[in-house]
């Protein structure tokens, strides 16, 4: 059981009491704009998307729980080795805890597990993800239109991509 810490926060693995602030997440359309998919409409499909991630391959992911002085206030992880996502509940952006969550599953990915690039995609109206992920090293590598289609409306991506060798 990996647990990641940083000087704000506690990278850990999901437990099913995490449901409730994950909800509060998940179930927010605010945060769930860029999500790849609709804000989830009870609990219990917060439930079942912690159990999905529980019973997945530990090999296939590395996903954590962004915990803040004891409240779950996101995820982030590679749920597509070597793909990078996070969400953060909107009372905590622009604070920069996911830049630092973003840092610590960097570290983990390239030093730990041994990856040789971690990848990113991101809806190319989502300027805050974008500078972050810029800031922080990664660099663009294509973009295309209609990658995924989210309650009957189509989306563009923008694809990036940190080297290990260039960190």
């Amino acid at each position: 059981m990996t647990i990641l810490t940083t000087p704000r926060l506690v990278l850990r693995p999901f437990d099913p009491s995490d449901a409730e602030d994950l909800f509060a997440v998940f179930g927010n359309p605010t945060a769930m704009r860029y999500w790849s998919t609709l804000p989830h409409a009870s609990v219990a499909d917060t439930a079942r998307m912690i159990d999905r991630t529980l019973a997945g391959d530990p090999g296939s992911h590395a996903e954590f729980a962004i915990e803040h002085e004891g409240k779950v206030i996101g995820k982030v992880g590679l749920w597509q080795m070597p793909e990078i996502g996070y969400i953060l509940h909107p009372d905590y952006w622009r604070r920069g805890f996911a830049t630092e969550a973003v840092q610590a599953v960097i570290a983990h990915g390239f030093e730990t597990l041994g990856l040789d690039r971690i990848t990113a995609d991101v809806d190319p109206d989502n300027a805050a993800s974008l500078a972050m992920l810029t800031k922080l090293g990664f660099v663009i590598t294509g973009q295309a239109k209609n990658t995924i289609e989210i309650g009957g409306k189509w989306f563009d991506s923008i694809y990036l991509e940190l080297l290990a060798r260039d960190r």
